[in-house]
């Protein structure tokens, strides 16, 4: 879905005041989880209709009984008032079993619907690029599949219902008013249409208002999300306080941006209820006025108080929605910001099934290829042409910048080329399903991300649905098994957030495992061993040799010497591909990787680089 600037109202460029969909449009594209949900809607609204017949008719009885008892007396009788009394019970037991099934079925339909708008945005979330997620907060995204959604229950219950009985009884108190007396009734409703302006002004200061609460509490849950998930970096620099200060910035802000919400609320209210007073004040006064030169009977009097208590209930009422409905259309606001980020990578129409036919044997071929990212003009990869062979294994090394990873995240298609094209075993990886790509590739990061739940479910991860004894197996190929059999519970062992209740190395190879459970074709090894101690780097090493065998084979290399076996290394730099050859042939040579070979060979060692 793109984002259609026709619906949108700028505003100024800061994290406040972003831009704004028209209520239109919001409400356009709500519609249609409505309309799942229409027969329950319909009954709904005949339930809200029903409700309203007992307040509506309960003046006319009250004006039957006391014009009969000011015009004729005798016929003021047991059984008229008994006639009366019955039908406004019959009236109340269908407003009370029509108000149940608003309450309980319209607050369930409510739920569904808010259910159905987490689902449809989580899974949008899965869509969309690595691009995404490098510029957006998590804490905001918490905030919005959760918070914002929350207030929608109340908005797509509530809200066709309260408008829908404020018409009615507006309209309705309109006609049965007027027939009784139209010029009083004319100089009552001709104040309605200034209340309306002036509550549309409110409304929209009301909704930037909401707005900016939202905002804020997003920044919010990404600040905790930041501290509590880096909380041992915050204790080992004794940085507690520091976080203090920063959480209570942000939260003093949220308190400004409440303050400014209930003011803009207090306005609207108070503007209510002067208009309210207004509207008593006109009535009590005309309709005095009208009684005294015999214009209007006294019973209509009263009648005429009830029907305008009736409507002001209703404004009063509609007011009090108000500001559900604007958090209502601003959780649909934040939600449909989200659906209508585009997703920049998906399967093409057509797209076939990589490996459906035959095998893939793993020939991964660059042709041409050029790259940069959306927020830069400047190529990251520039004319790369590369060969890699099914079953070789391929080294990159470089400095920092140099396009490492950028080659690797290609080839899964995390992003995609600017120019040129990419294949597998002669297939254009473009003209394949994304799903079917990504099952062939295996990818064993530096920084090792373990789910929440227990050794033997992170394994699994590789191929779901796998047996207890495959998962065993693969375990026992990434050399895991032995350390996974000694913890409290074995593969059943809770990890924790994140495995913080693993070493780096236990984690690592819990991760290779899972890619051995995978078994895909084609592995990418992004530096899996840069961030570990000598000896888990000897465990891990040999693990991944294990798992590099009969497979083509890409290494991150951040210590050289764990790429010594590698069939080809490539040294890049921002030239591209400065060099290429195996390890022995790159230092016969004496170019950059025998130099970059020697330096980093003397900082192992312990000599000073230099001397």
């Amino acid at each position: 879905m793109n984002r259609t600037k026709k619906h949108m109202t700028k505003k100024n460029k800061n994290q406040d005041n972003i831009n704004t969909y028209s209520m239109i449009y919001l409400l356009k594209r709500f519609s249609p989880y409505f309309a799942r949900y229409k027969g329950v809607l319909i009954l709904d609204l005949l339930c809200a209709m029903l409700t309203t017949s007992s307040d509506l008719i309960l003046p006319l009885l009250v004006r039957k009984l006391t014009n009969t008892a000011m015009y004729d007396m005798a016929s003021l009788t047991i059984l008229l008032i008994v006639k009366v009394s019955t039908l406004y019970l019959v009236l109340r037991v269908i407003d009370v079993i029509a108000n149940y099934y608003m309450a309980n079925t319209g607050h369930i339909m409510g739920a569904h619907i808010e259910t159905d708008m987490r689902r449809d945005l989580f899974s949008h979330l899965q869509d969309l690029s690595y691009s995404y997620y490098s510029n957006t907060k998590i804490g905001q995204l918490m905030s919005r599949i959760t918070t914002d959604l929350f207030d929608v229950t109340e908005f797509a219950h509530h809200g066709p219902e309260e408008y829908f009985i404020g018409v009615i009884k507006i309209v309705v108190t309109f006609i049965i008013l007027a027939q009784m007396n139209l010029s009083l009734t004319l100089i009552i409703f001709i104040v309605l249409p200034f209340l309306v302006w002036l509550s549309v002004i409110q409304q929209k200061n009301m909704r930037t208002a909401f707005k900016k609460s939202r905002s804020q509490l997003g920044e919010i849950n990404a600040q905790v999300e930041d501290s509590l998930s880096g909380i041992r970096v915050v204790k080992s620099f004794a940085g507690e306080n520091r976080e203090e200060k920063k959480f209570e910035k942000g939260n003093s802000k949220f308190l400004d941006i409440k303050k400014e919400t209930y003011k803009y609320m207090a306005r609207f209210q108070s503007t209510v209820r002067l208009f309210d007073g207004i509207n008593y004040i006109v009535v009590v006064a005309a309709g005095s006025i009208y009684m005294y030169y015999d214009k209007i009977t006294a019973p209509e009097f009263m009648t005429y108080l009830l029907y305008i208590s009736l409507l002001m209930a209703s404004v009063r009422r509609l007011v009090e929605f108000t500001e559900s409905f604007q958090r209502g259309m601003t959780g649909i606001e934040r939600f449909v910001e989200v659906m209508d980020e585009p997703i920049d990578i998906h399967d093409k129409e057509g797209a076939i099934t990589l490996g459906a036919e035959k095998e893939i044997k793993g020939e991964i071929h660059f042709d041409h290829v050029h790259f940069h990212y959306d927020d830069s003009d400047i190529d990251v990869l520039d004319n790369i042409n590369l060969h890699i062979k099914s079953g070789e294994h391929v080294a990159l090394v470089g400095p920092s910048g140099s396009g490492k990873t950028t080659i690797c995240n290609l080839i899964p298609r995390f992003y995609d080329v600017t120019e040129g094209h990419i294949t597998i075993d002669d297939t254009n990886i473009k003209d394949t399903t994304l799903h079917s790509l990504r099952s062939k590739i295996g990818v064993v990061q530096q920084d090792v991300y373990l789910f929440s739940g227990s050794v033997l479910d992170n394994i699994e991860y590789g191929r779901p649905g796998a047996t207890r004894d495959e998962v065993i197996h693969a375990a026992k190929l990434a050399g895991a098994d032995e350390f996974i059999s000694e913890l409290n519970d074995g593969y059943d062992t809770y990890v924790g957030e994140r495995g913080v209740k693993l070493s780096g190395g236990q984690k690592q190879r819990i991760s290779i495992a899972r890619v051995f459970l995978k078994n895909p074709p084609i592995l990418i090894l992004d530096e899996a061993t840069s961030a570990l101690d000598n000896e888990s780097e000897h465990i891990v090493q040999q693990s991944l040799e294990k798992l590099a065998v009969g497979r083509t084979t890409l290494t991150i290399a951040h210590r050289l010497t764990t790429i010594k076996n590698a069939d080809t290394i490539l040294v890049l730099t921002d030239n591209g591909i400065e060099e290429k050859g195996s390890h022995k042939e790159l230092i016969a040579n004496g170019g950059l990787y025998a130099k970059l070979y020697g330096l980093y060979t003397d900082r192992t060692s312990g000599v000073e680089i230099g001397d």
